[in-house]
């Protein structure tokens, strides 16, 4: 088996720069167990309702470590409670650095466990809330997804946005991202309408959003007026009003954030109220995207715009899943075998200490780019995918280096 996940360095370019040379952990070698032997625990349910979450975890993390490292596996049993009991009993057996837990809720109690003891985390949560010294978030977090898109939106020559959210968890997390990323880019941040489960509560935010009445809604009263007159002229002048061009929408870039059925209602709705997409208006919104094809049967979302990995970054950890365990890889094994990664790189090193984990250059894994850095917060260098009729295509790059913008 090769080594997929390296220090990396060099430079990038945002529109598809040179790949850095690995500076550690060239194909084709082991890196070995150092003296003194660090010990890597993973922490994942292994029972309870994500029981089967966790057991493509544990095959993907013992990928990552190569062998390289022995595993102190422990369950979670899917449990923030089961979280803080596995952590105190790798801790015991002397972990010195905890891979996992998979939940946000499961993390927390896990910081609390692993910082009292002075053990670092790689978190499997997205939850950028759980991002603290000490604790690294690896799954994609909204934050990583905007500043991404946001920055490319820029250098594209947009200025203002807006955003079209779901009242949940997920629209929360993009609206946050949205007001930090979109000033650092150069984004005006215009407006940010969320809406209930309901086909009127997304019809209402719909108009909202693009300021419909002030936009049409005086053109439209105009045309009723005339035609009210019972009258042929009247019928004419009201048919040249209702003709005429609105105004543009109040931006030129929406966050959407939603389902695919719900997606749909809003393909449907973005023309009715005016809000021209694709054309004047860039749609951007999550990575989530990437798994639903039908997206591009809308022609309204059309050219919208998400961040994601390189599906070329985890070639060669589909190649070793395939070889190992007869299947490819779930998604969310990745951010398993990229810890395992990270860990089996930085054992090399001598510590799990924050230096070794926090190195400028980062690594480069099957989700591509990752900079631990020292508060907690985690760099990504995503691609951007533009929607097309038949599904995606990658329309830049993803960065090789936290020195390009937008990583």
């Amino acid at each position: 088996m090769t080594v997929a996940l390296s220090a990396c360095g060099g430079m990038g370019n945002i529109m598809g720069g040179r790949s850095p040379a690995p500076a550690a952990g060239q194909p084709g070698q082991t890196a070995a167990t150092p003296r003194g032997a660090s010990k890597v625990a993973l922490l994942v349910p292994l029972t309870g309702s994500n029981a089967a979450i966790g057991a493509a975890l544990k095959q993907a993390a013992q990928l990552g470590l190569h062998n390289a490292l022995p595993l102190d596996v422990h369950d979670t049993a899917s449990t923030p409670a089961g979280a803080e009991a596995a952590a105190k009993a790798a801790i015991a057996a002397g972990a010195d650095l905890i891979l996992g837990p998979l939940t946000a809720g499961e993390t927390a109690s896990v910081a609390r466990v692993a910082q009292a003891a002075n053990v670092n985390v790689l978190a499997f949560t997205s939850d950028i809330a759980q991002s603290r010294p000490g604790v690294w978030v690896l799954g994609y977090t909204p934050l990583q997804q905007m500043r991404r898109l946001t920055t490319a939106t820029s250098v594209a020559g947009k200025t203002r946005v807006a955003a079209l959210l779901p009242a949940n968890d997920l629209g929360r997390a993009m609206a946050s991202a949205m007001q930090t990323a979109a000033p650092a880019a150069g984004l005006t941040v215009v407006n940010s309408v969320s809406y209930g489960p309901s086909f009127n509560d997304l019809t209402s935010a719909v108009r909202n959003v693009g300021q419909y009445s002030s936009r049409r809604g005086a053109l439209d009263a105009q045309a009723r007026s005339l035609r009210a007159q019972g009258s042929a002229e009247g019928r004419r002048q009201a048919a040249a009003v209702a003709g005429r061009d609105v105004s543009d929408a109040p931006f030129d870039v929406l966050v959407l954030a939603d389902t695919p059925a719900r997606m749909r209602e809003i393909a449907s709705l973005l023309p009715y109220y005016d809000i021209n997409s694709p054309g004047s208006v860039r749609l951007i919104g999550p990575g989530l995207w990437a798994n639903d094809p039908t997206m591009g049967g809308e022609a309204a979302l059309l050219g919208a715009w998400y961040a994601a990995p390189d599906p070329a970054s985890r070639a060669e950890f589909v190649s070793l899943h395939q070889q190992a365990y007869g299947a490819e890889p779930a998604k969310i094994a990745d951010i398993a075998y990229d810890a395992g990664s990270i860990a089996r790189v930085v054992a090399a090193s001598g510590s799990f200490n924050q230096q070794n984990l926090t190195v400028s250059q980062g690594f480069s894994g099957a989700s591509g780019l990752i900079v631990l850095q020292a508060d907690g917060e985690v760099r990504r260098g995503l691609a951007i995918f533009e929607v097309e009729a038949r599904g995606a295509r990658m329309i830049d790059a993803a960065p090789q280096t936290v020195a390009v913008p937008g990583t």
